[in-house]
C-alpha cells in the first residue's frame, strides 16, 4: 500500500514540489511550441543541403536532446540550421548528384567531423577565443548565407530542374537555371508564391493575437492540402505529380550507424569540418549570449562548445546533418516561458512522435511550399536594422560584413566565416599590442599627473606609465618606450626612471626579456630604474627568468592593497636616491602629501 501511496499524484506533486511540477509544465509547453516550428523547418534545411528530409527531422531529435542537455544555456534549441545546411550542401558538392547514398554517407561522416573539432575546442578551452571574432562577421556571414539559401531554392520554387554542378559558382548555376529551355511550372510558383505570402499573413495574425508560433507549420499543411485537393500531388496512373513532392519520410526513429570512411572523403570535407565546426560554435554562442543578456542567466562557453560536439558527433553516428544553434527555435522557446534545459529534450521528444504518427503524411509536401517558406526564413534572418548599424558605426565593422558576406557570394559559404574570423583575429591583434605608454611629472601641487606640454622639461626623476598586454606582440613596442625613456634620461641628466607597471597584464617571455634586458643595460649605464605596482603575476614571472636575481629588491615596489601606493612609494624612494628627499615629503602622520591624480 504504501508503494501505491507513493505512485498517486498528490504523492508525486509532494516530493517533486511545485516549483519542480510547474517548470515541467513551462518547459512542455515551450518544447511542444518550438516542435511545431522544428517539424517544416528540419525538412526544409534537410533540403538545402540536398539530402533526404529525414535526415533533417533525426537530427531535431538526436541532436536537439544531446546538445539540450549538456549544454549551459537553458533555453538555446540546438537542430539543423539553415547556414550550417547551406555549408553542408557545398561540402558534398564533390560526389555525383546521382550518388545519392554516397552523399547521405560522407554527410553522416561530415557531422562526426565537426563534432570531432567543437570537442578539441572545448578540451584545449578554446572556447573563449570566439569572442575575438567580431559580430559584424556573424552579421555579415548570415546576410550572405541567406542570399545563397534564396538562391539555392529557385530551382524548387520555379518548378525546374536546378542546372550545373557543385564545382560551378553558385551565380553560374542561378543562370543557367534561369535560362534552361524546360518551361517554368506555374503551378509550382504558384505554391511558393502562396507559401511567401500566407508565411508573411499567418506571422503577423500570430503576432497580433498573440498566438502558438505555429505559423509556418500551419502554412506547410494548408499549402500541401490545398495542392492534394486540386490534384496537384496525387499522379495519375502510368503518369507523374504536377508539382514535385518531398521524398517519403519513414516513419521510424534513428538508429545508430557507423559512417562509411574513404580516405579521399575525410580529405574533401576537411576544410569544410573546420569551417561548419566554428561557425556552428558561432552560431550557438551568440544566440546563448544574447539570450543570456535577456535572462541575466550565466554562461560556461566551453561547456557549450563541447554540448555542440558532442551533439554533432553523437549525431553522425544517427543519421543526422552537422547541426547548431538556432536563432528562430531559441527565441520561441524563450518567449514561450521555458526555463530549464529539459525544454530542448521536450522539442526533441514530440519530433519523435510526429515522425512516427504523422511521417508518411510528408509525401504530400509539395517542394515549392518549403520554398516559399525558406526564403521568407532566410530573408528574415537578414537584420536590416543591425547590418545598418554595423556598416555605419565604423570602418572596421563595415569592412568586416562587407568582406564576410562578399566572401560569401563569391568564394563559398564554407570559407566566407574562416576569412572573416582570421581577419577579424587578424584586425584585433595590433590593436591588442597597442601599449600605452604614459609620462608623468610631480606637479608643483604635490600630485602625480600626466606630463602637459607647458610642464618644464626635466627633473630629477622620469616616471613612465605603462599599460596593455605585455605578450609577444606588444614586445615592439615595449621596447621602443624604454629606448625613449633612457634617452629621455640622458638628455635630462637624470639617473632615475620610475617605470609604473601597474597596468601591464598577462607578461609572456618575450616582453619579460626585453623589460631584463633594458633593466641590465640601465644599470651599466648609471641609470637607476625604480619598478612601481609590481602586480603578483609579473614578480613571479619576473623571478623564474631571474630579473630579480640582479635587479635589487629595494628597486622593486609590489602592488599594495592601498590604491597607487607602491607608485607613490617609488616616487619618493627615487627622490630620496637623487638627493632631494624633501621634494615630496610624507608629510603629516594622517597621510602622505603626494597624491596620485591620472
Amino acid at each position: 500500500m504504501t508503494f501505491v501511496a507513493a505512485l498517486t499524484l498528490p504523492a508525486l506533486r509532494a516530493k517533486l514540489g511545485p516549483d519542480v511540477l510547474a517548470s515541467t509544465r513551462l518547459d512542455f509547453v515551450a518544447g511542444l511550441t518550438v516542435a511545431a516550428i522544428s517539424l517544416p523547418q528540419s525538412m526544409a534545411y534537410a533540403l538545402i543541403a540536398g539530402v533526404d528530409p529525414r535526415f533533417g527531422l533525426y537530427t531535431a531529435i538526436v541532436f536537439t536532446a544531446i546538445a539540450g542537455l549538456l549544454g549551459s544555456s537553458r533555453h538555446l534549441v540546438n537542430g539543423p540550421t539553415g547556414a550550417v545546411s547551406l555549408v553542408t550542401f557545398g561540402a558534398l558538392a564533390f560526389i555525383d548528384p546521382d550518388a545519392k547514398l554516397d552523399a547521405y554517407e560522407a554527410m553522416f561522416l561530415l557531422a562526426v567531423m565537426v563534432g570531432i573539432v567543437q570537442i578539441a575546442v572545448a578540451v584545449t578551452r578554446l572556447g573563449d577565443v570566439t569572442r575575438y571574432i567580431s559580430e559584424s562577421v556573424v552579421t555579415g556571414f548570415i546576410s550572405g548565407a541567406a542570399l545563397l539559401t534564396i538562391i539555392g531554392q529557385t530551382a524548387n520554387a520555379l518548378g525546374v530542374k536546378a542546372q550545373g554542378t557543385g564545382h560551378q559558382h553558385v551565380l553560374e548555376r542561378l543562370y543557367l537555371t534561369l535560362v534552361q529551355a524546360a518551361p517554368y511550372n506555374l503551378k509550382a510558383v504558384a505554391i511558393s508564391v502562396g507559401g511567401i505570402v500566407l508565411a508573411l499573413v499567418s506571422k503577423r495574425v500570430v503576432r497580433h493575437f498573440r498566438l502558438p508560433q505555429v505559423d509556418m507549420l500551419f502554412s506547410v499543411v494548408l499549402l500541401s492540402l490545398v495542392a492534394y485537393l486540386v490534384g496537384w500531388s496525387v499522379a495519375p496512373p502510368g503518369g507523374k505529380t504536377a508539382v514535385a513532392l518531398i521524398e517519403a519520410v519513414p516513419p521510424a526513429l534513428p538508429t545508430f550507424h557507423v559512417p562509411e570512411i574513404r580516405f579521399g572523403w575525410l580529405v574533401d570535407l576537411s576544410s569544410s569540418a573546420l569551417a561548419i565546426g566554428i561557425l556552428g560554435l558561432l552560431e550557438a554562442l551568440a544566440i546563448a549570449k544574447a539570450i543570456a543578456h535577456k535572462s541575466r542567466q550565466p554562461l560556461d562557453y566551453n561547456r557549450q562548445c563541447l554540448a555542440e560536439g558532442v551533439g554533432n558527433l553523437v549525431g553522425g553516428f544517427f543519421r543526422c546533418m552537422p547541426g547548431a544553434g538556432s536563432l528562430s527555435r531559441t527565441a520561441i522557446n524563450y518567449q514561450a516561458g521555458a526555463v530549464t534545459r529539459f525544454s530542448g529534450v521536450f522539442t526533441a521528444g514530440i519530433v519523435a512522435v510526429a515522425v512516427l504518427l504523422l511521417a508518411p503524411l510528408a509525401a504530400y509536401i509539395p517542394k515549392a511550399a518549403l520554398a516559399g517558406l525558406l526564403v521568407v526564413a532566410a530573408a528574415r534572418l537578414i537584420d536590416l536594422e543591425r547590418l545598418r548599424r554595423t556598416l555605419t558605426a565604423s570602418r572596421y565593422d563595415a569592412v568586416l560584413a562587407t568582406v564576410t558576406a562578399v566572401s560569401a557570394l563569391a568564394i563559398g559559404v564554407e570559407f566566407a566565416i574562416l576569412i572573416g574570423a582570421l581577419l577579424s583575429i587578424a584586425w584585433y591583434l595590433p590593436r591588442a599590442a597597442k601599449l600605452k605608454v604614459q609620462e608623468l611629472v610631480v606637479a608643483p601641487e604635490n600630485v602625480v599627473r600626466a606630463r602637459i606640454p607647458t610642464d618644464p622639461p626635466g627633473g630629477d626623476v622620469l616616471i613612465y606609465d605603462v599599460e596593455g598586454e605585455l605578450f609577444f606582440g606588444a614586445a615592439p613596442d615595449l621596447e621602443r618606450a624604454l629606448h625613449e625613456a633612457a634617452e629621455r634620461a640622458e638628455v635630462a641628466v637624470t639617473g632615475y626612471l620610475v617605470l609604473r607597471l601597474k597596468r601591464v597584464r598577462n607578461p609572456d617571455v618575450v616582453s619579460l626579456e626585453v623589460l631584463d634586458l633594458f633593466l641590465r643595460e640601465a644599470r651599466g649605464r648609471g641609470l637607476t630604474v625604480l619598478l612601481a605596482g609590481v602586480r603578483p603575476d609579473l614578480l613571479v614571472a619576473l623571478e623564474r627568468i631571474g630579473t630579480t636575481g640582479h635587479h635589487p629588491a629595494d628597486l622593486i615596489f609590489r602592488e599594495e592593497e592601498r590604491d597607487y601606493s607602491a607608485t607613490l612609494n617609488a616616487v619618493r624612494h627615487a627622490y630620496h636616491l637623487a638627493g632631494r628627499p624633501g621634494a615630496v615629503q610624507p608629510g603629516p602622520a594622517h597621510g602622505p602629501r603626494i597624491y596620485y591624480l591620472v
